[in-house]
């Protein structure tokens, strides 16, 4: 496939680059009036038009139109049953996210639900959330468990991953997060739940290699930070990933715990001082960004701007869940960060990108538009400027998206969609 006559092709690399930190997220390297070439699915070359070789393969044209490549979605709970519009209300009328929980709401209310349906519903109901994920754009997402919170449902949960991993052209990680909440069951014996997470969950979920990472919700009212460093450590002795909910309630000691045992990021991160930002300078972690749930649940909205002067690296990703960001539109997150975290176009682009494919351990392969990286990039409608993109945040700007090389969405209809079969 050759893409001609792109107005700009965005965040193109020569020489291949983990991850972007600091006043380098504000750089973003493009191509006025360009090409780009795919074969056998991944991106085979680019440069400027004149530079473009003879066509003898199927030709887009890409007049007027830009060329990013697709986001990288690092944080999602997109496997759960129905939605949890009620709790809406509740936020309106001024309960906070720990007091719905204590009322039975949050998470345990997800977690009766999806013990109740089948895996089969759950795939369905899955399947189309990251079918509507891919039409803002997304080519590459993580999902994580923990609404089941058992071994049967957590199992369950992450055989749907598996799932959506065969079935859909998304890029798909998985995520064990057993340790989200306490269940009703364990209510005041939280450490026997953990004793439990590490001796009857991880051991099948590492036979049947159903996840890639293990993360721990490190906050008060739900896991320590010895909780976390206990499930981190059983994580590793599998060879499993790691990573750390950490601060989103408050300054827990999560961003600490998770740089300690070597997670590839550390995700909300909303308190955050000089003290956890000094430890993550010192650390390959990602820090992840999560603006839906702070814009959802009308909290403070983590230091983006902070991290950044320091030299840090950030992510952005959708947190797209039942109860508190119940969206997947990563356009719509470039929007948040610029407007509400200061972030400038250019580096929230760089954090949905080529961060977000770090933040996974995908960065070698997603999230630039570089020789020999899988082709997974979306054609935007006609747009004046870069800045367009989170600037029109509610206009769907996505026009094509091509994930392995293959077109999936085109004019905003899903070509060739998955039955499942």
């Amino acid at each position: 496939m050759l893409i001609r006559n792109i107005k700009k092709l965005v965040a193109v690399e020569t020489r291949r680059r983990a991850k972007v930190a600091g006043a380098d997220m504000g750089t973003l390297a493009c191509i006025e009036e360009a090409f780009l070439l795919i074969k056998e699915g991944l991106i085979a070359d680019f440069g400027p038009m004149q530079d473009a070789p003879v066509p003898d393969e199927p030709v887009i044209d890409a007049t007027g139109r830009m060329v990013f490549p697709a986001f990288c979605d690092s944080h999602t709970h997109v496997v759960y049953a129905g939605s949890r519009e009620l709790e809406y209300m509740d936020k309106i009328r001024g309960l906070s996210y720990e007091e719905i929980a204590r009322r039975g709401g949050g998470i345990l209310h997800s977690v009766k639900r999806l013990h109740d349906t089948t895996e089969e519903a759950l795939y369905r109901e899955a399947l189309a959330r990251v079918d509507e994920m891919m039409t803002s754009g997304t080519g590459a997402v993580e999902i994580k468990s923990g609404y089941g919170l058992s071994v049967e449902d957590e199992l369950k949960m992450l055989r749907v991953v598996r799932r959506l991993k065969e079935s859909s052209p998304l890029t798909v990680r998985a995520t064990f997060l057993g340790a989200h909440a306490v269940p009703a069951a364990y209510i005041g014996r939280r450490t026997e739940y953990v004793d439990a997470i590490i001796n009857d969950m991880l051991p099948p979920i590492a036979a049947e290699g159903l996840a890639d990472y293990v993360d721990v919700f490190c906050e008060r009212g739900f896991f320590t930070v010895e909780d976390t460093e206990r499930i981190l450590t059983a994580a590793r002795t599998y060879g499993l990933g790691v990573k750390v909910h950490a601060n989103q309630l408050s300054r827990s000691g999560g961003i600490q715990a998770g740089v300690k045992y070597g997670a590839v990021s550390v995700d909300h991160l909303d308190f955050t001082g000089e003290e956890e930002i000094d430890c993550l300078k010192q650390a390959d972690t990602m820090p992840v960004l999560l603006p839906g749930s702070n814009f959802f649940l009308s909290q403070p909205y983590p230091p983006a701007r902070a991290m950044i002067d320091a030299g840090l690296p950030v992510a952005l990703a959708s947190n797209y869940n039942p109860g508190s960001s119940p969206s997947g539109d990563m356009k719509f997150v470039l929007s948040l960060a610029c407007i509400q975290m200061q972030m400038t176009p250019e580096e929230a682009i760089q954090a949905a990108t080529l961060n977000g494919a770090y933040a996974m351990g995908l960065s070698d392969t997603h999230g630039s538009i570089s020789r020999g990286k899988i082709a997974n990039v979306f054609i935007t409608k006609p747009v004046p400027t870069i800045e367009f993109i989170p600037y029109a945040f509610t206009s769907p700007l996505v026009d094509t998206l091509i994930l392995n090389g293959q077109p999936e969405i085109v004019a905003g209809v899903r070509c060739g969609k998955s039955d499942g079969g």
